[in-house]
């Protein structure tokens, strides 16, 4: 493919901006109709606290039947996503992009003091657009921040469903293929069934929404970690039956410390007397969690995240760097976030902090790191 063919491959077309807006319409519709567990946020500065309709699995799944039947019907080509996946990745770099500024505008002018809509301006333009100004900015009573993190989960799921019609349709599906959508459609959707847990997470209480998160959740996370899916539709891997085996178990033992991880810290927050493993938990300070997985390591559930990263690349074998970019990059960034927060919990926590080092030397890999 020459430069000239790509760049034309990148140019938005009128029907990919018709896909992005139908999809983020059809999600804030149902986001605001489809019934679902109401949940508590973050109790705020100020002592406010958002709510939030977790309703993303209801929501995937009828999506998914609409577009199943209109498929069935001739009206939607199930491999849509993946003939027009440059023109989508475009389209959606520039919504993100608009999105952000519009965000910036909007939070310099505002003059709201409530914890959520308060802006914070450093008075350097780059960084306040790229971080945010405000931290749960709204859109006619949608919270962008949670529903940005929702569309980017649904589109991952999406273009990887579209990609494996695509090589059904080209005759070329393989025992990797299978692989990698069986663990990414399982990844994503017990992110959906543990939807409640994500508005406990670092990026919905503390972060501000800026083009930093819009840019990740909207096209980071569904472009860049479908890398796998596109690459195996051009690439036919042999896997043996032990390196099947050891691909599965190292998605299996991801996922048991990435979700117990978060689940205990999501129920800690909620009930900090709620056992732990059957026990008690221990507490430093009334306020840090050393119990279960948090006791073994500081930031433990990013070496469950890692290790699922990893599940999803190996399908794809070892003879090529391109599709392992989504574990590295993760690899990096998480170690760079685990710094982040290690500066912010000394400077919030102090000696309460110094106390949990103390007990909890490891950050992320016992023994390791």
């Amino acid at each position: 493919m020459d430069l000239g063919h790509l760049l034309h491959l990148l140019i938005p077309s009128t029907t990919s901006v018709a896909i992005l807006a139908l999809f983020f319409a059809y999600l804030a519709i149902a986001g605001s109709t489809l019934p679902g567990k109401l949940v508590p946020g973050a109790v705020l500065q100020d002592g406010s606290r958002l709510h939030y309709r977790c309703n993303g699995l209801i929501s995937l799944l009828i999506l998914a039947g609409i577009l199943g039947a209109a498929s069935k019907l001739d009206i939607v080509s199930l491999t849509v996503i993946a003939d027009r996946g440059l023109e989508l990745l475009s389209t959606t770099f520039l919504f993100s992009f608009l999105v952000a500024l519009v965000l910036y505008a909007v939070g310099c002018k505002s003059s709201n003091r409530c914890s959520s809509l308060k802006p914070h301006v450093s008075g350097n333009l780059l960084d306040d657009w790229w971080f945010g100004i405000q931290l749960n900015p709204q859109f006619m009573g949608i919270d962008l921040k949670f529903f940005f993190v929702r569309a980017g989960m649904m589109g991952w799921l999406f273009i990887n469903l579209s990609i494996f019609a695509r090589s059904v349709q080209e005759g070329t599906m393989s025992q990797s293929m299978v692989l990698f959508q069986l663990f990414c459609a399982l990844y994503i959707l017990d992110y959906f069934i543990h939807e409640e847990y994500m508005t406990s997470t670092w990026d919905i209480i503390a972060e501000r929404l800026g083009f930093m998160l819009v840019f990740g959740d909207l096209v980071w996370i569904p472009f860049t970690f479908s890398i796998q899916g596109w690459w195996l539709l051009s690439n036919k891997v042999e896997l043996r039956t032990a390196a099947v085996i050891a691909n599965c178990f190292t998605f299996v033992i991801g996922y048991l410390v990435f979700r117990g991880a978060n689940k205990q810290k999501h129920v800690f927050k909620k009930d900090p007397k709620a056992p732990i493993w059957g026990k008690p938990p221990r507490v430093i300070g009334g306020k840090l969690l050393a119990s279960g997985y948090w006791g073994i390591a500081r930031h433990c559930n990013y070496l469950g995240d890692l290790l699922l990263a990893l599940s999803f690349s190996l399908p794809c074998g070892m003879s090529s760097p391109v599709p392992y970019f989504y574990p590295i990059y993760l690899l990096i960034l998480l170690i760079w976030r685990e710094r982040r927060d290690e500066a912010r919990c000394a400077e919030k926590y102090r000696e309460i902090w110094a106390e949990y080092r103390r007990l909890v030397p490891w950050r992320i890999l016992p023994y390791v790191y």
